[in-house]
């Protein structure tokens, strides 16, 4: 009976000594899953980013607009309502997300090729890369349809994306701060683009006119 009695305890021993050595690995287990949870949070809160501003079209000489009939064109006036933009940056790359400031619409781009609103953003229909370019303009790529830019005719009409190339100036835009915003480098130097563009193209108009 004694001897019975011997081989029980030291299974409960053992029991016992495997409880409590795997309890300590549990606790690492938890304890890393919080942290890099809790990283993964921080870095979605450290890395977004939000700013406003307006987007000047190249070609049609007017700020990009959404509308509430989640339309877009490039016919807003300076410091107008719809032209408001909310940029969204998720990471610490160039990929963004732009949101009328007015209408809570996204900027998306379908399978045609067409801008469109949308309420939720989340798509990768919905986010473009910016990419600065020699000009100083910067041209907007969208992230799910390669090659495909964000660009307007001179009348602020949507072009159809298929059709649209880097080097286009209908893909050409520059940032600025909405009217009666304080001013920055960035804006100073583009105000400074959009200037000399006016004046080349109003030199450009009266040298046709007078041939």
């Amino acid at each position: 009976m004694t001897g019975i009695t011997k081989k029980k305890k030291k299974k409960r021993k053992k029991r016992k000594n495997k409880r409590f050595s795997v309890y300590p690995i549990f606790i690492q287990f938890i304890k890393r899953h919080h942290v890099t949870e809790q990283s993964r949070l921080s870095d979605r809160t450290s890395r977004r980013l939000t700013r406003t501003y307006q987007l000047y079209s190249r070609t049609s000489g007017k700020h990009v607009q959404v509308l509430a009939n989640k339309r877009v064109n490039a016919n807003g006036d300076d410091g107008a309502v719809h032209a408001k933009l909310e940029v969204e940056t998720d990471s610490f790359g160039s990929r963004v997300r732009i949101k009328g400031a007015k209408t809570g619409y996204y900027i998306c781009m379908n399978k045609r090729g067409k801008l469109i609103g949308k309420r939720k953003g989340r798509g990768k229909d919905c986010i473009f890369t910016e990419i600065v370019l020699e000009n100083n303009y910067t041209a907007l790529q969208n992230a799910k349809y390669e090659g495909w830019y964000m660009a307007f005719t001179r009348k602020g009409r949507p072009r159809k994306a298929s059709k649209t190339k880097q080097h286009q100036r209908e893909a050409h835009f520059m940032k600025r701060l909405p009217r009666g915003g304080p001013l920055s480098t960035e804006t100073t130097v583009g105000q400074l683009w959009i200037n000399h563009h006016r004046r080349t193209s109003a030199t450009e108009s009266k040298s046709s006119e007078q041939n």
